[in-house]
């Protein structure tokens, strides 16, 4: 390979575009399919502890250590009336859930989800109903989690079990409302007007609570970003936190431009960002709302509308996706993009974290973690402090989507605290070797302490029950570092992740 086919990357810790919030690498868990029950919640496995969670499921949840969790929906929570899912279990409800015509059998709900986050040691996100709930319903349920006993939500919880206040920070305020699909649908004027008035009586029960705005449902929808605008206008005082989401496909099947997908990614971040810019500027405000990605993955394989309807039973296999490697290096670039654009993205949720579109699958007995476990589990561990502005020069490759883009996806974090620098990458050619030269400006490092890869020649390839080590990352030599600089040779379809001392 000539000269010019060389890849570099420039990486000076002055260069910083803001620090990272470890909110960005958190889990999505909703009542559909087998995320809930067969997922985090299975009496019946052999691997269940005492209160019916499955041990093997979170002991990898914490090797993923998700920083917050996102609960109970998704489409789930428009229909969901929180009241069934506490107290006596005996006693709870079986209701018909409209969202994914299932049967909610109500045995996990709000203790226990709590309860769940404790145990995995995530901040919980919990989501009030402005489907078919009301300001009022919003308001007893921060009294529920939050209020000293005293008061009749307080004392329910405490007579449930649990005396001392949760203290749950963040509440999202519905989910997808501008969509046709969602339970109690509503235009972006009404919408605005409830969640402000939702937000107000929440805040007076605890305000030091932290809130989420529903944003449009995705870039492909009509309303978008008009929605925004509107919500965000009709809110800007009342919510810190506006959300995004999306689902990345491959329907396609055109591996070039799928590969590529992080500069649609990031047009969409900027897009709203502009928003934001715009909304604080006409409403003459002074404090800030940021953007969080609350629902991301790759979903396209498993998308039949007959594959998101439950028939009526419990627990049915929903959107059980199969994840191969070309899906793990989407979102390790989107994790990256998560990086690039730190300073307006503070919270992301994975959707979801187990069964259902999810790094994790579960048989009664056993625990698969399929290829997207792997660029979460290194980016959770290594991205800290501040994330760096990466200067990167790369060959181009040509897509059918995107135009000419570089064949290397770069991004970097560095924490003055410790001195380590974490450096991500992806080589997007599906035939091709890239050299890679790697130069630190202005703090040389004292050497590269550790290096993971995962690749494959295969982009179709995934783990299975059968063979379940098929795309995972493995360590592999650390380059040496000279004269400030390091070199090694990136494998096709891979995804390298190393850490530096600095």
């Amino acid at each position: 390979m000539s000269q010019a086919e060389i890849a570099r990357i420039h990486i000076d810790t002055r260069r910083v575009i803001s620090p990272i919030s470890p909110l960005l690498f958190s889990g999505f868990a909703e009542h559909m399919g087998r995320c809930i029950y067969e997922g985090i919640y299975d009496p019946s496995s052999p691997h269940a502890d005492e209160n019916g969670l499955r041990r093997d499921v979170l002991a990898a949840l914490r090797e993923l250590n998700f920083r917050s969790m996102r609960y109970p929906g998704g489409n789930f929570l428009s229909g969901y009336h929180w009241e069934d899912g506490i107290g006596p279990k005996a006693q709870r409800p079986h209701r018909r859930d409209l969202a994914w015509q299932s049967i909610e059998i109500n045995q996990f709900g709000t203790d226990e989800f709590l309860h769940f986050c404790r145990e995995i040691g995530t901040e919980p996100m919990l989501g009030v109903n402005m489907g078919t709930g009301s300001i009022q319903d919003a308001a007893n349920l921060v009294e529920y989690c939050n209020a000293p006993s005293g008061s009749q939500y307080a004392d329910l919880r405490a007579t449930n079990g649990n005396p001392e206040p949760y203290g749950v920070k963040y509440w999202c305020l519905g989910n997808e409302m501008d969509g046709p699909w969602q339970i109690g649908h509503l235009n972006a004027i009404d919408y605005g007007k409830k969640a402000r008035e939702a937000a107000k009586m929440m805040r007076w029960h605890d305000d030091t609570i932290s809130l989420v705005l529903c944003g449009s449902s995705g870039p492909a929808m009509p309303s978008y970003p008009e929605w925004d605008r509107v919500a965000l206008e009709l809110c800007w005082e009342a919510v810190d936190y506006h959300s995004m989401h999306y689902y990345a496909t491959n329907i396609e099947d055109d591996s070039r431009s799928f590969l590529a997908l992080s500069a649609h990614l990031e047009e969409f971040v900027d897009a709203l960002a502009g928003t934001l810019r715009y909304v604080k500027a006409k409403t003459r405000s002074k404090r800030d709302v940021y953007l969080s990605w609350d629902e991301w993955n790759v979903w396209y394989k498993a998308r039949e509308l007959a594959d998101m309807r439950g028939g009526w039973t419990e627990a049915p296999h929903l959107i059980e996706e199969v994840y191969n490697l070309e899906d793990a290096l989407v979102v390790a670039q989107w994790l990256s993009v998560f990086l690039r654009k730190a300073d307006v993205l503070k919270i992301a949720c994975l959707a979801q974290i187990v069964n259902v579109i999810a790094p994790l699958l579960t048989r009664r007995d056993a625990l698969l973690k399929q290829s997207i476990y792997y660029p979460l589990l290194h980016f959770s561990r290594l991205a800290k402090g501040d994330s760096l502005d990466v200067l990167v020069e790369s060959p181009q490759y040509e897509t059918a989507q995107f135009g000419d883009m570089p064949l290397l996806d770069a991004s970097s974090g560095y924490d003055a605290e410790t001195g380590s620098n974490a450096i991500f990458l992806v080589n997007r050619s599906l035939s091709d070797e890239l050299p890679l030269e790697i130069d630190w400006q202005g703090r040389a490092p004292q050497g590269i302490i550790a290096a993971h890869q995962l690749a494959g020649s295969d982009p179709k390839a995934h783990n299975s029950w059968e063979a379940p080590n098929t795309v995972m990352t493995r360590p592999i030599p650390v380059p040496q570092v000279v004269d400030g600089a390091a070199q090694l040779s990136l494998p096709p379809l891979s995804f390298t992740a190393l850490e530096v001392a600095l």
